[in-house]
């Protein structure tokens, strides 16, 4: 099969780059042809490129032509877009519309309807735009990077597309990547009947770790809606010993290397997939608190990998992929007393611990390997391949 993927990169790559890059690996490590069609908003400097990239999201003729080529030099059986804001436009689907392509379309986050993309604002979720017309209070809270210029571009270029019908007549499969997700997109008026589920996947260390490094962990962004504040306020509260570490970087990295000079705290700066993956495999477990809904953490899929059971908030993708008392525990959002009841807990029961250990490993292999995604990736690919076809045939009839 000929798959020509396209993706729009952001200036700080996360979990979506590293997504698109590791599906285009898989596929290729299958004997499919890949090409990658892509943007990178590093391209945008100044404040002319910020306000001809606001200008152009809605619907950019240049992306548009880029693709057009693009398609007629590959011929691909199917485009899948991973992202497509700020430079690629939805532009790209009437390429693809022209020129008969069957196109599938992951949703790594939330931004077709809510233009901050996170469905979170002033420290908790927030829902306000998810069933407007016009997100205009997400523009009225500058909610995308802070500027109601860029907010009200996106907006513009959310309600443009609804009202047009591009995501119902353009694309031919969804991909939600929880179930929680999906609903929320059903809800900000995306068609029900087109949007499948299929997480992402990790890579199979192999092996599962022991614990016997003795210590939580964290690994993320260190944000507000991370909740790195509840995890520090939790081992304040905490009467265990228990050290945690903390890897990655981020707004509040100061605080962080602040609370670590007084003990049981250890900051260990950014460290690479690999240096994560090891300290999983050591660490007693993981700590999600983030008090964002999230969409699909790699992390905690990475943790599930090496048989590392998870603290987890109890909301949004995290109570959906942990399942509480079986592969980690759940706790109350922003509430690091509950938090620290619960490292609590597991210090006391690590017998119980340890059979987590083994159910963690078990949810891994039956629903996060790089084989079952492959398995649903086929699947959807022949989902949207053959509505394309139906879709070209009514046109015709």
């Amino acid at each position: 099969m000929r798959v020509l993927l396209v993706h729009n990169r952001y200036k700080n790559p996360g979990g979506e780059t590293f997504a698109a890059n590791a599906e285009l690996e898989l596929l290729k490590s299958r004997g499919h042809t890949v090409d990658l069609f892509e943007a990178d908003n590093a391209e945008i400097t100044g404040l002319a490129g910020e306000l001809k990239t606001a200008l152009g999201s809605p619907y950019s003729l240049i992306s548009k032509r880029r693709m057009a080529a693009r398609i007629t030099a590959l011929k691909p059986d199917i485009v899948h877009v991973h992202n497509f804001f700020p430079l690629l436009s939805p532009s790209i689907y009437y390429a693809c519309g022209e020129a008969g392509m069957p196109v599938v379309q992951s949703l790594h986050n939330y931004r077709i309807i809510c233009p901050g993309a996170l469905l979170f604002r002033s420290g908790h979720p927030c829902e306000d735009c998810v069933d407007k017309a016009f997100a205009w209070p997400g523009v009225l809270h500058a909610c995308y990077r802070g500027s109601r210029l860029g907010t009200a571009s996106v907006a513009v270029m959310a309600s443009t597309h609804h009202w047009l019908s591009t995501w119902r007549n353009r694309i031919d499969c969804f991909i939600a990547l929880t179930d929680f997700s999906r609903g929320k997109l059903v809800a900000g008026g995306l068609p029900a009947d087109k949007i499948a589920v299929k997480p992402n996947f990790a890579p199979d260390p192999g092996v599962a770790g022991d614990g016997q490094g003795r210590f939580a962990f964290f690994a993320g962004r260190l944000s507000l809606e991370k909740g790195i504040v509840t995890v520090i306020s939790a081992w304040d509260q905490l009467k265990s010993a228990i050290p945690l570490k903390i890897a990655g970087d981020g707004p509040l990295r100061n605080e962080v290397v602040r609370r670590a000079a007084h003990g049981r705290i250890e900051y260990l700066g950014v460290l690479s997939r690999e240096q994560v993956q090891a300290l999983m495999s050591e660490a007693s477990f993981l700590l999600f608190p983030s008090v964002c809904y999230e969409n699909f953490p790699l992390s905690i899929v990475e943790a599930l990998a090496c048989g590392l059971p998870v603290i987890a908030s109890r909301t949004g993708a995290m109570a959906e992929i942990i399942e509480d008392g079986r592969t980690g525990l759940h706790f109350r959002p922003g509430d690091a007393g509950d938090l620290a009841a619960k490292v609590e807990w597991v210090e006391a029961h690590p017998e119980k611990m340890t059979r987590m250990r083994r159910e963690a490993r078990a949810e891994y292999l039956a629903k996060y390997t790089p084989e079952r995604n492959y398995e649903l990736l086929m699947q959807l690919y022949g989902r949207a391949i053959h509505a394309r076809g139906d879709s070209i045939e009514t046109a015709r009839a």
